[in-house]
């Protein structure tokens, strides 16, 4: 096996500014974090039943009763969890790099670089598709040697029958389909924005995943060993659908009912996982010049972040849903709401807003409010 290649500066992926108040790492996610790892940890709760056990504290005392009792439905919890995730997902495969082959879509620029980038250091073969045309030299610099480059328009059904058979050819069967590619958005009210741009969205975000799975799962199906895994990357906004997004958001609702129908389809065959990743805002290019309605709620997410977490979920050989930050994992909670919670609930979040005041606040020359500073490169 070839060592890891070494990731050069010249990587187009933006990066985020240096300088940020402390205040800026303080976020719901942030204090979450620390409550999952401190009060609501079972392990911390228990060692609470074991001091005060030291200080021969009686089992009568109510102290103790009520450790015992926190630290308890502390572990049934997540007993429960475990549970829930095994009935709802099954076993979880065997991930071996040394069979498999890592597919990432959109992979020249923004999260899907970054994923192609950490599969390449852990030695397994990928190959990325893009629209973009990237000289040889350049993809060496970008990816590393041990990442192939395919110009793919995703969208061209005919293109990627052709590029499957290079591939098959190159490095074998892909296994591990990760779906990254995405339009930048338009930010442009439904009577505002034109029909073809709409249908571009919905080309790319929608359509392209279509054509995608089905030229590329029967190989996985025909996979008799190991199998492999399916990963979608949607986003939140396909089930908060903001003003000023309409486009984005239907594509967005389509690919992750997409996702689910696959995942329905092939529950019976547990070699074949599925995972969902939705995410709210990502420092990318697609979103950079859109201020986040609260940071505190939903904070901007760096694209290492993701990443990082796409990899560890696909690398432990589990399916299910991945969502950042922490209030993606309430969206589902919010179409049961009544009407009138729902209403108040994006007025005082902004959401819809928040579209309508980045393109003011651009048009009136600002900088955005975490703007990017991206690779000259990139441009």
């Amino acid at each position: 096996m070839s060592s890891p290649p070494i990731i050069t500066s010249k990587s187009t992926l933006p990066t985020s500014s240096p300088r940020k108040p402390w205040s800026h790492h303080l976020t719901l996610d942030t204090l979450l974090r620390v409550l999952r790892n401190t009060l609501l940890s079972p392990f911390i709760a228990w060692i609470i039943v074991l001091c005060l056990r030291a200080q021969v504290t009686p089992p009568t005392d109510p102290a103790f009763i009520i450790a015992v009792a926190y630290a308890t439905i502390l572990t049934l919890l997540f007993v429960a969890g475990v549970i829930n995730h095994r009935v709802a997902h099954g076993l979880p495969r065997t991930v071996d790099f040394a069979n498999e082959v890592v597919l990432v879509t959109g992979g020249a620029s923004g999260l899907g670089l970054l994923v192609a980038q950490m599969y390449a250091m852990k030695g397994a073969s990928v190959a990325v598709l893009d629209i973009r045309d990237i000289g040889a030299k350049e993809q060496d610099e970008v990816f590393g040697e041990d990442v192939q480059y395919f110009r793919c328009d995703v969208g061209d059904r005919r293109a990627l029958e052709g590029v499957r058979g290079e591939i098959e050819n190159e490095l074998g069967t892909p296994t591990i389909i990760i779906n990254c590619a995405a339009a930048r958005i338009n930010g442009r009210s439904l009577l505002d924005l034109p029909a073809e741009a709409f249908e571009k969205t919905v080309r790319t975000n929608l359509m392209a995943a279509f054509h995608l799975y089905q030229v590329f799962l029967p190989g996985i199906v025909a996979e008799s060993e190991n199998g492999g895994t399916i990963v979608t990357v949607s986003s939140v906004l396909g089930q908060l659908s903001p003003a000023g997004l309409s486009d984005y958001s239907a594509s967005k609702a389509g690919l992750s009912a997409l996702h689910r129908t696959m995942e329905a389809e092939f529950r019976s065959d547990e070699r074949i996982k599925m995972l969902l990743v939705e995410t709210g805002q990502m420092a990318t290019p697609l979103f950079d010049w859109v201020r986040t309605p609260s940071h505190f709620f939903a904070p901007v997410l760096e694209p290492v972040e993701v990443a990082r977490e796409i990899v560890a979920a696909v690398d432990s050989g589990r399916g299910g849903v991945l969502r950042l930050p922490a209030f993606a994992t309430l969206v589902n909670w919010y179409a049961v709401l009544p009407g009138a919670v729902q209403l108040v609930s994006r007025y005082l979040s902004g959401i819809d807003n928040a579209v309508s005041s980045s393109i003011q606040e651009r048009e009136g020359g600002k900088e955005p409010r975490y703007p990017l500073r991206s690779n000259k490169k990139a441009n």
